[in-house]
């Protein structure tokens, strides 16, 4: 069989005929070594894998679907329904996906086992119940609101608790919230730096809502709840900041005391009140004759701010039944800045003493009780215990973990 000349390569009409030799150009072109382009060329001919450019075959996707449902459990039949007929397409079509198939079977087939178990024994309600609970938050620790009180599901509230029982106020608690206190995302900070912003955060929002402290039980304390490792992957984000018994007696009413529940003349001084007895806390941990210099700038400090509230009193309209005592007490305080001033200019520690027991003689004194009652604000002197004794300091030893 003869093949055709390519085309063009023919002769036109007419032309001389070429002389024939050895070396002499033909009406043919010579034979190429290799016809179809050099070995590997693909060619007219040329393999193609199955797909364009190579790709291989695709994963079946109902193979994906039982994977994912036999890993959750959540419907474990679809998922064995699911991973039965992966299996049976991927078969036929050629596809990818067999181990994902039969992983997902097996999964779903033990989950389905457990669902079997779970129904046969009523546990399966129970735990709808406490999931629904935990996604609304109901139950939960850290679910609470300020003046929201509540029953501690361990009875105590030392150590961890996984939910609690809120009640009226009005009826027997283990505690009430005072203060919720939200902080900020990211990897759990640790148990510590947990306890340590709580300390710091409960104790300085107790009085905002207790402003009237001679209002509190002598057993009544700062105690708070803090997220767990556990809670944190939950989303818990939230520090409870609370009040409850370091005698583990019940309370029986509400311990809030702020512009919500009390007037205006009364809010106005309790927040002079405050005031002074915040400077009195800072009182240095040195005793003046270890360090006196402290001692007197703290004495300095109280001298001040006992000389601002007086003034500020002095100034304020009261209730005519109420405005001698509140001039008596205002009187008292600044007897007590003159005592202060002393103690600041004390050149020892004993000169020292003697001005700080005279200062401290106005505090709380008869004047601060004939006020109060003026007012209509509690009239029982509590009883400060020494923090050396450990006495006196219940919600910094414990809280609890939710």
């Amino acid at each position: 069989m003869s093949i055709p000349p390519p085309p063009g390569s023919a002769q036109p009409q007419g032309s001389p005929e070429q002389p024939q030799g050895p070396h002499a150009p033909g009406p043919f072109p010579p034979p190429t070594p290799y016809p179809y382009g050099p070995p590997g060329a693909p060619g007219p001919y040329a393999y193609q894998p199955h797909g364009p450019y190579g790709r291989p075959a695709p994963v079946n996707g109902v193979a994906i679907g039982a994977l994912v449902l036999g890993i959750l459990c959540f419907v474990p039949a679809v998922g064995l329904v699911l991973g039965l007929i992966a299996l049976t397409q991927i078969k036929k079509r050629g596809e990818r996906g067999k181990g994902m198939a039969i992983a997902g079977s097996v999964l779903s087939s033990v989950g389905l086992a457990l669902w079997v178990m779970a129904l046969s024994t009523g546990s399966a309600g129970d735990f709808w119940e406490g999931f629904r609970d935990a996604a609304k938050g109901e139950g939960t620790a850290y679910a609470l609101a300020k003046g929201d009180c509540f029953n501690s599901s361990t009875g105590t509230l030392e150590g961890e608790t996984y939910d609690v029982d809120e009640v009226a106020c009005t009826a027997e608690h283990d505690a009430e919230v005072f203060a919720v206190v939200r902080v900020p995302g990211g990897s759990y900070p640790g148990d510590d730096e947990l306890t340590r912003t709580a300390e710091d955060k409960c104790y300085g929002l107790q009085s905002q809502y207790a402003l009237d402290a001679w209002a509190l039980r002598d057993d009544v304390q700062v105690y708070y709840l803090v997220p767990t490792r556990r809670s944190w992957r939950f989303g818990d984000r939230v520090i409870t900041c609370m009040f409850g018994s370091t005698q583990g007696k019940p309370l029986t009413e509400s311990l809030r005391r702020d512009h919500l529940t009390l007037d205006g003349y009364q809010v106005r001084f309790l927040s002079a009140s405050n005031r002074i007895d915040t400077v009195l806390y800072e009182e240095p941990e040195a005793y003046p004759d270890e360090d006196l210099a402290a001692n007197r700038a703290w004495a300095k400090d109280v001298r001040r701010v006992v000389d601002e509230q007086a003034e500020w009193l002095r100034s304020q309209p009261w209730p005519e039944a109420a405005e001698d005592s509140v001039t008596a007490f205002c009187a008292d305080m600044e007897k007590s800045a003159e005592q202060w001033a002393e103690a600041a200019a004390a050149e020892d520690a004993d000169s020292f003493y003697v001005h700080y027991e005279k200062a401290y003689g106005y505090v709380d004194g008869p004047s601060t009780v004939t006020a109060r009652k003026a007012l209509g604000l509690d009239t029982t002197v509590p009883k400060y215990e020494d923090d050396s004794d450990g006495g006196g300091d219940g919600g910094s030893e414990g809280g609890l973990d939710v």
